[in-house]
C-alpha cells in the first residue's frame, strides 16, 4: 500500500511545482490508465468466462473446439500481463524498498493463480483458475480506479487554491501595458488589474480603488474595500474598479504559494494516528502472507487437493490487502487540510490539529480576536491647566507614531481627524508591557498604562472613573501626570456565539489580556467568558498557560504570534490568529488568516470531526479484515459458507471505496 499510496497522492503534492497548466496531470493520466485497462479486461473477460469449464458447468452449456484451452490460456495471459501490470510493477517496487504491502499481496496472489492455471493446461491434474484470475484483476482495476477518483476529489480543494493564481498579468511599462507570465513578475513591478480579474501577485495598490473578493483565500465572504496604499493578496478577485498594484515579491513567495506549500507539507506530514495506521497496514501484510501460506498447508495436508488449497490461499491474501487500512488516514488528511485552507485555517502541525479534540480550555487574547481591534478615542481629559486636550494628543502621537499597536493606531487616527501636527521625539525607550517614553521639546514624556502608575505608586486622578470599560493611557510629563486618553474597542458580533458554542461542547473559555481589569471584566461578562486575567505582560502569559496546564487543563492558546510566541509555544495547541500574509508564525501549530473567534471555534470542532472520521475509517478497515479473513480461509466451509477469490476482491475493493467515500463526507460546518 505504501508504494501505491505514494504514487497516487504524490502527484497532488507536485501539482503546484509545474504551474497551472499541468495541475494533477500525472494523477489524471493514472486514472485514465486504470480506466482503459479496466474496459479492455472487461471485454476480454466474456470469452474467458464462456471458455471456462466451471462457468459452462454452472450455466449448463457445454462446448469446446480444438485448441480452446490454448485460446483461454492466450486471453488469460494477456489479462494477467496487461491488466495485472500495475500490480506486478508495484510488487517489484515494494520489494526493492523492502516494504511489502498491498501491491505485494495482489501481485503474489495473481501470480500464484496464473502459474498454477498454466500448469493445468500443460498436464497438471486439477481445474484451472483462469476465470477467477480474470475477475480478480478486473475487480482490482475497478477498485483502484474508483479509489483514485476519490483521492482526486480529496485533493481538488488544493487544486482550486493552485488555480486561483492567474497565468498572465498586465505589466505596466511606462505608457505601455504588456501581458507577461505571472511567474516572471518581480519586486516593484507595477501591474494593472482590470475589473473582474484575479490579482496576479501580493502587492500594494499604487493607483485606483476597488472592492476585492478574498473569500477563497481567507474565508471572508464580504468583498473588502481597498484603496491606494492598501495591501492585496495574489489570487483575490478584483471587483468594480481598475487598480494598479506594485508587486511586493515574486509569485513563489506570495501568500497563496505559501498557503499551497503549507497544505502540501501538512498533507505529507504524518500524525500519530497515521503512523499507527501505517504500522497496522505493514503488520496486516505480514499476517496476510503467513495466513495465506498456513491456509494452503492446512487444506492441502488435509487432502483437499492442490487446486482447492491454492484457491483458499489466494482468497485469504487478496481479502487481507491492507489497502483500506492504509488509505483510512491519508484520505482524511488530504481532504481536511485542503478544506481548512479554503476557509483560511492553515494546519502546520497535523498532531496539534488532531489533538484539538482534547481541548478543555481555550485561551483568548482579547484585542483583535474577541474585539474588532480597532480602538477609537472616546475621551481626552487634561489634568494640568497649561496642557489642553489637543496638547495631550500631540504629545501622545509623537511617541506612538511608529507603533503598530491598536491603541497607537486609534490615537493617530484622532490626530489625523483633528489635523494636529506631530512633533519629533528622541531617545525612544519601550517600557515592556507598560508603555513608551521619549524626550520631546526638552521634556521627558511617557505614555503608559494604569499598571505603570500602580508600580510607581502614583495616585490616580480624582476625576478618574475606574468603572469605565475603556482602555486608558496616561500621559506623564516630567514625572507629573498631565492627563489621560480613553479608547474603546467594539466587541465582535461573532464573539458571543463563539463562546456559547464552546460552552455547548464543554470547553472553558479564558480571557488573557494586557488591558485593564475593568475592560477585561466588562468583556468577560458581556460574552459569558468563564475566567479572565487582566494587565498580564507578555512573559506572564506563559506563566498563566503553565498554571492552567498544572491544574489538569488541555490548553489551546490564540494569539498574534509575535509577543504571544512564548505562550503559544507553551500551550498544548498554539493558534496564531490575524497573521494575514505572515504565514510563517513559527511557534503556532495552526495559523488562522482571519481573527474571527468563530473561525477558532470552527477549527476546534473541525479537528474533532476529522479525528472521528479517521477513527471510523480505521475501525471499518480493521473490522472488515477480522471478519473476512476467517471466511476466506474456509472456517465455515463445513456449513457451505466460503468466499471465492473474486468475492474476496469485491469485498476488498468495497472496503476501500467505503473508506474513500467516508473521507469525502468530511465537511467543515460554518454557521
Amino acid at each position: 500500500m505504501e508504494q501505491h499510496n505514494h504514487h497516487v497522492t504524490g502527484s497532488a503534492h507536485k501539482m503546484h511545482e509545474h504551474g497551472n497548466h499541468s495541475i494533477g496531470h500525472d494523477h489524471n493520466a493514472m486514472i485514465a490508465d486504470f480506466r482503459k485497462r479496466f474496459y479492455i479486461v472487461l471485454v476480454l473477460i466474456v470469452p474467458i468466462l464462456l471458455l471456462s469449464e466451471m462457468i459452462q458447468h454452472w450455466l449448463d452449456i457445454h462446448f469446446s473446439f480444438p485448441g480452446s484451452q490454448y485460446l483461454l490460456l492466450l486471453l488469460s495471459s494477456f489479462v494477467f500481463i496487461y491488466g495485472g501490470l500495475p500490480f506486478l510493477k508495484g510488487w517489484i517496487a515494494e520489494m526493492k524498498e523492502r516494504k511489502p504491502g498491498m501491491m505485494t499481496l495482489i501481485g503474489f496472489a495473481i501470480t500464484v493463480a496464473y502459474v498454477y492455471s498454466v500448469a493445468t493446461v500443460f498436464g497438471l491434474q486439477g481445474m484451472d483458475f483462469f476465470w477467477e484470475l480474470a475477475t480478480l484483476i478486473l475487480i482490482m482495476l475497478l477498485g483502484h480506479w474508483i479509489e483514485m477518483k476519490s483521492i482526486a476529489g480529496a485533493s481538488k480543494e488544493l487544486e482550486l487554491l493552485v488555480q486561483l493564481m492567474p497565468g498572465e498579468a498586465h505589466l505596466v511599462h511606462g505608457e505601455h501595458v504588456m501581458d507577461v507570465k505571472t511567474e516572471t513578475l518581480k519586486e516593484n513591478d507595477v501591474v494593472l488589474v482590470k475589473p473582474g480579474e484575479k490579482i496576479p501577485a501580493d502587492g500594494i495598490i499604487s493607483d485606483g480603488e476597488s472592492y476585492i473578493n478574498e473569500s477563497l483565500l481567507t474565508g471572508e465572504s464580504k468583498p473588502v474595500e481597498k484603496r491606494k496604499g492598501d495591501k492585496v493578496i495574489a489570487g483575490a478577485i478584483n471587483g468594480n474598479g481598475a487598480i494598479k498594484v506594485t508587486v511586493l515579491h515574486a509569485s513563489k513567495d506570495s501568500y497563496l504559494s505559501q498557503v499551497v506549500k503549507l497544505v502540501q507539507d501538512a498533507q505529507k506530514s504524518k500524525s500519530k494516528t497515521q503512523l499507527l495506521a501505517d504500522v497496522a497496514a505493514r503488520w496486516l501484510s505480514v499476517i496476510a502472507i503467513i495466513s495465506g501460506v498456513a491456509t494452503f498447508l492446512v487444506w492441502y495436508l488435509s487432502g483437499k487437493g492442490l487446486a482447492f488449497a491454492i484457491e483458499r490461499m489466494v482468497t485469504v491474501i487478496v481479502i487481507c490487502c491492507p489497502h483500506a487500512l492504509g488509505l483510512a488516514v491519508p484520505l482524511v488528511v488530504a481532504r481536511s487540510t485542503a478544506l481548512s485552507a479554503k476557509y483560511g485555517l492553515l494546519i502546520k502541525n497535523r498532531t496539534a490539529f488532531e489533538n484539538s479534540r482534547k481541548i478543555t480550555t481555550l485561551v483568548f487574547d482579547k484585542t483583535g480576536t474577541l474585539t474588532v481591534g480597532k480602538f477609537e478615542v472616546s475621551k481626552i481629559t487634561s489634568l494640568q491647566a497649561a496642557i489642553n486636550e489637543n496638547d495631550l494628543l500631540r504629545l501622545a502621537s509623537a511617541l506612538e507614531q511608529n507603533s503598530e499597536h491598536p491603541i497607537a493606531t486609534g490615537i493617530m487616527q484622532k490626530v489625523k481627524e483633528l489635523a494636529i501636527s506631530i512633533p519629533s521625539a528622541q531617545n525612544f525607550r519601550a517600557l515592556t508591557g507598560k508603555g513608551i517614553e521619549a524626550t520631546l521639546e526638552g521634556k521627558s514624556v511617557r505614555v503608559v498604562s494604569p499598571g505603570y502608575l500602580k508600580e510607581k505608586n502614583m495616585a490616580l486622578p480624582a476625576k478618574f472613573n475606574s468603572d469605565i470599560a475603556e482602555t486608558i493611557v496616561f500621559v506623564i510629563v516630567n514625572d507629573e501626570l498631565a492627563g489621560y486618553i480613553a479608547l474603546s474597542d467594539t466587541i465582535r458580533p461573532e464573539s458571543a456565539l463563539a463562546i456559547q458554542t464552546l460552552h455547548d461542547h464543554h470547553i472553558k473559555s479564558v480571557l488573557l489580556t494586557g488591558d485593564n481589569k475593568q475592560v477585561a471584566e466588562s468583556v468577560s461578562k458581556k460574552l459569558g467568558i468563564d475566567d479572565y486575567y487582566a494587565e498580564v505582560l507578555p512573559h506572564q502569559k506563559l506563566d498563566k498557560i503553565k498554571e492552567l496546564q498544572a491544574s489538569g487543563e488541555f490548553v489551546a492558546m490564540t494569539g498574534d504570534g509575535v509577543n504571544d510566541a512564548p505562550a503559544l509555544a507553551q500551550a498544548d495547541i498554539g493558534i496564531a490568529v490575524g497573521s494575514g500574509s505572515d504565514i510563517a508564525s513559527e511557534t503556532a501549530g495552526i495559523v488562522l488568516v482571519n481573527s474571527n473567534p468563530h473561525d477558532i471555534v470552527g477549527l476546534v470542532l473541525f479537528g474533532k470531526a476529522t479525528y472521528r472520521k479517521m477513527i471510523q475509517n480505521l475501525v471499518w478497515a480493521s473490522g472488515y479484515n477480522i471478519v473476512a479473513l476467517p471466511l476466506a480461509a474456509g472456517v465455515l466451509y463445513k456449513w457451505g459458507i466460503m468466499l471465492s477469490p473474486a468475492a474476496g476482491a469485491v469485498l476488498m475493493s468495497l472496503s476501500t471505496v467505503i473508506v474513500a467515500i467516508n473521507a469525502g463526507l468530511l465537511k467543515m460546518k460554518r454557521s
